[in-house]
């Protein structure tokens, strides 16, 4: 999926390449749902490494953060860059750091509060991840994808209701867009089942069946099965990173749409696939781990007596 900032959606980001995995899962689910067995025997390709321009990229910014003479909107600017790049080798910390730092000098770089939400959200840090959006819309109330990343962090943060309003934002400035309608559904089927399915009928009819991600509608609304969904991984993909990447959103949706079935050893899986693919910059990539982290919280708590 897109990434979290309002002006750039292209998709500069690492290939992990899984070409082993897809093949395997095609081949065996081609015309049979995959088993929990299945999954788990998957065999998962070793990730491409960091580019090394990008580790280039962070050297030279670190030079120039140390020696150069230059202004605080300057430094505040390396920081952030730095910080994307630290944050698309999936070094939160660092990133966290820069983001930091450039908001100490540059005190109204929206940006950067962005990303501060995103990390807070993935910590379960919620307030502070709302604050930090708010802070965004603050600043700027035209920044669409705060909506969008506040409505993540409302929805993890177990305020459904909240979310579906932020979602319905987002969703209604690009109506033709599947993920928009993806997540507007996960909000909305916590809320009333029913209506959230006849909601996903209504929005599906303004995205295109062309879109690959229209697949994951149709899955969510049972009109394909999962071998099916599955099969159709691959249509149009003409690249490794292609590949990764669609694999990326393929498995967290299909990890959700498990636990919408109540299949919980499934989903866990799922979201294990969707981390193996280090596109971190994907929102899919980013929340697999919060959602494996907050289905072990609950596994320990009602294990307690």
């Amino acid at each position: 999926m897109y990434l979290n900032l309002k002006p750039y959606f292209s998709r500069q980001l690492f290939s992990g390449v899984l070409v082993a995995t897809s093949l395997i899962l095609l081949q065996a689910c081609t015309t049979t749902a995959p088993s929990q067995s299945a999954i788990g025997e998957l065999i998962i390709a070793e990730p491409l490494p960091i580019n090394i321009k990008d580790e280039i990229a962070v050297g030279r910014i670190s030079q120039v953060l140390q020696r150069a003479k230059i202004s605080d909107e300057q430094r505040a600017e390396l920081f952030y860059q730095r910080g994307i790049k630290y944050d698309k080798f999936g070094l939160r910390a660092l990133a966290h750091n820069d983001f930091n730092q450039a908001i100490q000098l540059k005190p109204d770089m929206a940006d950067a509060y962005n990303f501060l939400g995103i990390h807070f959200t993935q910590l379960q840090e919620f307030n502070q991840s709302y604050d930090a959006f708010d802070s965004v819309i603050e600043l700027d109330p035209d920044y669409d994808f705060a909506y969008f990343n506040r409505g993540i962090a409302l929805y993890y943060g177990g305020r459904p209701n909240l979310a579906a309003d932020d979602f319905k934002i987002f969703r209604e400035l690009q109506q033709n867009d599947p993920y928009r309608v993806l997540w507007q559904y996960l909000a909305d089927v916590e809320l009333d089942q029913q209506q959230a399915h006849q909601s996903l009928l209504t929005y599906a009819q303004f995205v295109n069946d062309k879109v690959w991600a229209k697949n994951v509608i149709k899955l969510y609304l049972g009109e394909l099965s999962q071998a099916m969904f599955i099969a159709k991984l691959t249509e149009n993909i003409h690249s490794n990173q292609a590949l990764t990447e669609r694999l990326c959103e393929a498995y967290f949706y299909l990890g959700k749409y498990s636990q919408m079935q109540g299949d919980v050893n499934a989903a866990i899986n799922f979201f294990k696939l969707a981390l193996s693919t280090n596109v971190y910059e994907f929102v899919e990539h980013r929340y697999a781990k919060l959602e494996l982290d907050l289905m072990r919280q609950a596994m320990q708590q009602s294990s307690l007596p």
